[in-house]
């Protein structure tokens, strides 16, 4: 089976900033810029793609630092993006204003009081302009089930879709925007569920891909071939999983906790987790937390637009 695998491998980073928790990776087509964020560290990077070899200290490398943790961030429709994008934080949705490094609540996970437990985490735009959003036991306490995936359309409450849960990661559309996908990281399981177009109800929930594996699938992208390119944590990979739920290719990096992906045209961007010493090769470590990119010789689907109203 593995013969037969589509193989590609990554020996060098692209860029390496050391992220605590890199993730989010977002193509901001508008601007040739790459957007991603530090979870841990609470900070989004924007990134100028025109720097064929851009070093931690180079100008085309913008940091924007916040006081709570940055798990994702999307566009808005009607919004230029170097002036304000929508960012999933600590305790729900904001809107981030690039130009004076602040932020705002749109709506928060829970309109009657805020759980210091939970934190957001991954998420996206559906193809109705509403967001889709995680949560998951924040750093500092013990990992438990108590997570939920909301609904956010524009500032009204969240609807709970899914509760609970214990990392929600990712969730995807194919190309016809008929099947949505979703990453449940603890589970090792994509599941795959009916999306109606007409009235964005979603049934019919299955499982996709079950990962078989010591690691566990974090973030993905879909690409216009309707594959799947899901990042494993812990396994030094990428995997390439077809619109059957079939393992069809892999990418191998040099560090272990590979976390989300973004496609640039033909190129995959790839982000990562910060290592401590010990936990894997010196190499593995000094790389750990680096973004990397490599050619996979197929484009990916562009990113709904978030609707404020």
């Amino acid at each position: 089976m593995s013969a037969e695998l589509q193989q590609w491998r990554v020996t060098e980073p692209y860029l390496n900033l050391h992220c605590g928790l890199g993730e989010g990776p977002y193509y901001e087509a508008a601007t040739n810029r790459l957007r991603f964020v530090d979870i841990k560290k609470k900070r989004v990077h924007v990134l100028d793609l025109s720097d064929p070899a851009p070093g931690p200290d180079s100008a085309s490398v913008e940091t924007i630092q916040l006081d709570t943790p940055v798990t994702v961030t999307a566009d808005i429709a009607g919004v230029d993006p170097q002036d304000r994008i929508l960012i999933g934080v600590k305790f729900g949705l904001a809107i981030l204003d690039r130009r004076a490094g602040t932020y705002k609540y749109l709506t928060r996970f829970d309109d009657t009081g805020d759980n210091e437990r939970l934190r957001s985490n991954d998420g996206a735009v559906d193809p109705h302009g509403r967001f889709w959003l995680g949560s998951m036991t924040d750093f500092g306490h013990d990992l438990q089930a108590e997570g939920s995936v909301y609904l956010f359309d524009g500032a009204q409450p969240p609807r709970t879709i899914r509760h609970p849960v214990k990392i929600p990661n990712s969730v995807g559309w194919s190309p016809d925007g008929r099947t949505l996908y979703f990453t449940h990281s603890t589970e090792r399981i994509i599941y795959a569920f009916d999306y109606d177009l007409q009235t964005g109800e979603v049934s019919g929930e299955r499982p996709f891909y079950v990962h078989d594996g010591p690691g566990e699938p974090d973030g993905f992208r879909v690409d216009a071939e309707g594959s799947l390119w899901q990042a494993v944590y812990g396994e030094s990979r990428v995997l390439k999983i077809s619109s059957e739920g079939k393992l069809v290719g892999e990418i191998h990096l040099p560090t272990k906790c590979i976390t989300c992906t973004e496609f640039v045209g033909t190129e995959l961007f790839i982000t990562t987790a910060g290592m401590e010493e010990g936990e894997g090769t010196a190499e593995q470590v000094e790389l750990s937390g680096a973004l990397f990119k490599v050619d996979v010789g197929v484009t990916g689907l562009k990113p709904f637009l978030f609707k404020l109203n």
